[in-house]
């Protein structure tokens, strides 16, 4: 009976944590707005990812308008300038870093609370303002044109109803936590219980390393799966390929850590069956 109770304790243990470690890492680094900012920084950081965006930036701008009609001769190619230069402004670390954080309070925010275009999007919205207005200001101290800088400029990103998706994600994210609890109480549970302890540190590790393999192959499907829906903007399938790749990334080393916790429980598992039968032999 009790080697019974913590089997089953141990199957509980893993399920419970086949949930919980995805669900952590999504609401630490997604849905926590200083873990997105994080993950997604060293974009800007990449120089061909750095040169597209800029482009596409400035791109936004001549496309939004901003620029009056008369002037767009004698201000285009001090456009084309700053797109090259954009990077290496002071403003562009402190920039890059507001854009994601606008657009993770944008995407994640109330819906109350949420400005009019951005309200009736239905796809996950980027805004890149912090960036055009960057770009606004050095054309204009160039051109001597006054230029306005919009408040935000919205790029939507992927296909529509994503944003139902990011509520949900959103709501269920942080119950990982709980679900971690649960996962460790049944583990030590299924120590406790146990009459032979090597067996459950092994079964632990032979499941953390088949998690691990799920988890990567789930990884792999989700990335496919975001990136294979194209937006048709610059700007949104550039962030969203990046962005991809980083979370991609990040998660493998938690899958990474996984697999070594669990090959090292079942190493242990195993020296320490060996080392208690010698000590009955004995």
């Amino acid at each position: 009976m009790r080697s019974f109770v913590s089997a089953l304790a141990v199957i509980l243990g893993l399920l419970l944590s086949a949930i919980a470690v995805p669900a952590i890492w999504v609401d630490s680094n997604i849905v926590q707005e200083d873990g997105f900012a994080a993950l997604a920084a060293p974009l800007g950081k990449d120089p061909t990812f750095q040169k597209r965006l800029a482009t596409a930036a400035v791109a936004s701008i001549d496309t939004a308008g901003s620029i009056p009609g008369p002037l767009s001769e004698l201000v285009r190619p001090v456009l084309e300038s700053a797109a090259a230069s954009l990077t290496g402004l002071p403003g562009y670390p402190a920039a890059w870093e507001e854009t994601l954080r606008k657009s993770h309070r944008l995407n994640f925010a109330a819906p109350a609370t949420l400005p009019p275009d951005a309200d009736s999007a239905t796809s996950v919205t980027l805004d890149v303002a912090p960036l055009v207005a960057l770009v606004t200001k050095q054309v204009s101290a160039k051109a001597g044109v006054p230029l306005e800088a919009p408040a935000q400029t919205l790029v939507n990103i992927g296909q529509s109803n994503q944003r139902q998706l990011i509520e949900r994600v959103a709501v269920y994210a942080p119950v990982g936590y709980s679900l971690a609890i649960g996962a460790g109480i049944a583990f030590l549970l299924a120590l406790l219980v146990a009459r032979r302890r090597w067996k459950v540190l092994a079964g632990i590790g032979i499941g953390a390393l088949a998690l691990a393999g799920l988890w990567n192959l789930g990884s792999s499907w989700a990335s496919d799966a975001v990136v294979g829906t194209a937006s048709g903007n610059e700007v949104a399938d550039l962030f969203k390929r990046e962005f991809v790749a980083a979370s991609t990334a990040g998660f493998g080393s938690w899958i990474l850590a996984a697999a070594i916790t669990g090959a090292a429980l079942l190493a242990a598992g195993l020296v320490a069956g060996i080392i208690g039968a010698r000590a009955r032999k004995g």
